[in-house]
């Protein structure tokens, strides 16, 4: 039998609400915080963010060769340094080479972390929301910023703009959308409302 193929969004992208709410539960200087902004502010995958260290951070830029294909591909990442993620930083120092180590002061696997962090969001009732899903919430924020694909690939180290161009084209949809109903509104504002229209309005 042939399997049935189907089309997925993959990770959970997060939302700003769902940000908020993981920064309301886990606060600057926690290790769970300066996971998510390390995440968030990097575009960084899962394996990238336990490797990061005081190393990577030179002249006020985020400078580090992600572990996707380091060895076939290498993707050098060269990024300014958020200013949230620097206070971050200063605000939870671990004395190891690493910012996020476990309870054992020792550096997280790429799978340890993804638990961990998965935990971590247990904790602030975000249960569907994952590590990856920050990676995407990077791009789509880029996206609705107005940053070009070519721009997202900059920060994120995708090697297919493919990918980043289905955030950018959805971004400009949204805003697209919103200029229509915009102009729909400002058209309709004029033009007075039929008796059983006028009705309904005041009713509701």
């Amino acid at each position: 039998m042939k399997k049935i193929k189907y089309s997925t969004s993959g990770h959970h992208s997060w939302t700003t609400g769902e940000i908020a709410q993981y920064r309301a539960r886990h606060t600057v200087g926690t290790k769970a915080r300066l996971a998510l902004d390390l995440l968030l502010n990097t575009g960084g995958r899962r394996e990238d963010a336990v490797r990061l260290g005081l190393q990577h951070v030179r002249n006020g830029r985020v400078q580090l060769r992600q572990a996707k294909n380091e060895h076939r591909s290498p993707v050098d990442i060269d990024i300014p340094l958020h200013p949230e993620l620097q206070t971050n930083i200063e605000a939870t120092p671990s004395g190891h080479m690493t910012f996020l180590v476990t309870e054992f002061g020792r550096p997280f696997s790429p799978a340890g972390f993804g638990n961990w962090f998965g935990d971590q969001c247990d904790r602030a009732n975000l249960h569907h929301c994952s590590a990856h899903g920050l990676r995407k919430a990077t791009a789509v924020a880029l996206a609705e910023a107005g940053a070009t694909a070519h721009e997202i690939a900059a920060v994120t180290g995708h090697m297919s703009l493919e990918e980043v161009e289905r955030y950018t084209r959805a971004a400009q949809k949204m805003k697209l959308a919103d200029a229509a109903m915009a102009k729909l509104k400002r058209c309709t504002a004029s033009v007075p409302l039929s008796p059983q229209w006028d009705k309904l309005a005041r009713k509701s």
